[in-house]
């Protein structure tokens, strides 16, 4: 009688600890909340039923989940994004934000989890000629506070570079002729302009740029100044999924190329 008594007490125990270690498990999701600005097609944005949509917002999830982390979108204009990390409205910024020597004076990166040149856009058959200093006189629209505002500033002489608060404002100045020319992501331009309707009549012109000087080492994760920890899930989660091959299902879902670059 003794002897059952231990085993049936051995079983019960087994059944509480593996129990206490469900629990325990989901007690040690860690909440992160995820900072992306919703503007940005086909990285993140905001679509017809008001849900963020995009590659960032899968990447994000994807990473998430793989470093078991309980998440969360918050939306943040991208003027103010890097603030709102630091003043703690989210834990960290996935929005397609290059990794540059300035900014990580403020935030601390992942490494990159995309890298892709930036371009000129202009109407068909404007004719062009594009140069550092052949621009001269040529209104400009970019994004504001972005590395390309900065690159446009430092490299081309005599242009008028013209500031949005997002990139589709940029655009839509394109197409009603304020402005010759947008510079984004080259990607970002392809698919969120070129392959609408509205980007119909224009076309990339000029060359690739990706100077480390300006445009950084590539899309990485930002998070505060301080935190080891997250900082090393985000990495790890990135491994996981470019080797577990999520990382090229999201990939392909939208996009016919490698954004990951070399």
């Amino acid at each position: 009688m003794k002897k059952m008594s231990a085993w049936l007490l051995a079983g019960v125990m087994l059944v509480m600890g593996a129990a206490i270690g469900v629990t325990g498990a989901n007690a040690e999701m860690k909440k992160v909340k995820i900072g992306t600005e919703g503007a940005y097609p086909p990285f993140n944005s905001i679509d017809a039923n008001g849900e963020l949509v995009g590659f960032d917002v899968d990447i994000a999830k994807a990473l998430c989940k793989a470093a078991n982390f309980d998440c969360e979108f918050v939306v943040q204009d991208w003027d103010g994004i890097i603030d709102g990390l630091n003043a703690k409205k989210y834990d960290a910024i996935i929005a397609s934000m290059s990794i540059t020597d300035e900014r990580k004076k403020v935030v601390d990166f992942t490494a990159k989890y995309y890298n892709t040149p930036a371009k000129f856009v202009a109407k068909k058959g404007a004719g062009l000629d594009v140069g550092f200093d052949t621009l001269e006189g040529k209104a400009v629209g970019v994004q504001r506070a972005t590395i390309h505002e900065n690159f446009l500033r430092d490299n081309f002489k005599g242009i008028d570079v013209r500031v949005y608060a997002t990139q589709d404002e940029a655009n839509a100045d394109l197409v009603s002729g304020r402005v010759d020319l947008v510079m984004a992501d080259s990607v970002a331009l392809l698919e969120g302009f070129l392959n609408t309707a509205e980007g119909g009549d224009f076309e990339f012109v000029g060359p690739d740029y990706n100077d480390p000087k300006w445009h950084g080492e590539g899309a990485g994760i930002a998070v505060r100044k301080g935190e080891p920890e997250l900082l090393d899930g985000l990495n790890a989660a990135i491994e996981t999924i470019l080797k577990d091959g999520t990382y090229k299902a999201i990939n392909d879902k939208y996009f016919a190329f490698d954004v990951y670059g070399s």
